[in-house]
C-alpha cells in the first residue's frame, strides 16, 4: 500500500509513542541536510531545527530589547519636553517653546500650532480635529493645512496631525511635517504623539 506523506504525518501525530517504541529509528533514518548535499540522522536533523529555533528566539529577544531601548529614550525625551513647557510663563512663550523644543528634542523638521481662539481655521479643519481624538499620520496634507508651513510647504511629504482638545472638543491643532515621506506614515504608532498632544492641550488651558 502506498502511503502519502500526509498520511504518515497524521499517523505520527496520533501515535506520539511511536519513536519511544522504535528508538533505533532516530539514528538509523537518514534525511537530507537542510543546507547541504549530505544526509543526517533524524536526531541530528531535530538538533539542527532546535538550533534554528533558538536563533529565531534570540533575534526576537534582541528586537524586543531594541524596542525597549527606543521606548525608554522616547520616554526621556517626552519628560524633557514636558519640563520645557512647564517653564513657559506666557502664552506666547508657551507656543514658541512647544514647537521649537519639539523640533530640537525630537529632531522634527517642521512643527506648527494653531489655536482656534486666536487663529480660527476653516470649518473643514475644525470638523477634522473634532472627529479624530487620536493623532493622524498621512502622506498628504489635510484640507488647506499645508499652507501653514509657509515657504517650506511645497517640499513636505509626510504629516502628523495632533488635535489639541479640552474634554469635549478640539481647541487647536499641532501639525508635524517632514520632507521625508517615511517620517510619518498612516500605519505608524501614535502613543507618544498622543502624549505630546495631551501635554500641550493641558499646558495651553492652564497657562
Amino acid at each position: 500500500m502506498n502511503m502519502k506523506s500526509d498520511n504518515v504525518a497524521e499517523y505520527l501525530q496520533k501515535n506520539p509513542d511511536f519513536f519511544n517504541q522504535h528508538a533505533e529509528l532516530l539514528t538509523e533514518l537518514v534525511i537530507p541536510h537542510p543546507y547541504g548535499g549530505r544526509t543526517v540522522s533524524l536526531s541530528e536533523r531535530q538538533m539542527l531545527m532546535l538550533r534554528e529555533r533558538v536563533k529565531e528566539l534570540e533575534k526576537k529577544l534582541f528586537d524586543w530589547m531594541e524596542i525597549a531601548k527606543d521606548n525608554e529614550a522616547l520616554q526621556s525625551k517626552v519628560h524633557q519636553y514636558t519640563l520645557e513647557l512647564v517653564g513657559a510663563r506666557t502664552s506666547e512663550l508657551l507656543l514658541d517653546t512647544a514647537t521649537r523644543k519639539l523640533c530640537e528634542i525630537f529632531s522634527i523638521p517642521h512643527a506648527v500650532i494653531h489655536l482656534w481662539e486666536s487663529q480660527p481655521p476653516s470649518a473643514e479643519i475644525i470638523a477634522f480635529a473634532d472627529e479624530h481624538k487620536l493623532p493622524v499620520c498621512a502622506h498628504q496634507a489635510v484640507h488647506d493645512t499645508q499652507s501653514w508651513f509657509g515657504e517650506s510647504a511645497g517640499h513636505l511629504r509626510s504629516f502628523a496631525y495632533l488635535p489639541l482638545r479640552n474634554e469635549s472638543q478640539s481647541i487647536g491643532m499641532l501639525i508635524l511635517a517632514s520632507e521625508d515621506a517615511q517620517r510619518f506614515y498612516p500605519e505608524m504608532g501614535t502613543v507618544f504623539l498622543q502624549r505630546i498632544a495631551e501635554i500641550i492641550s493641558r499646558a495651553v488651558q492652564t497657562n
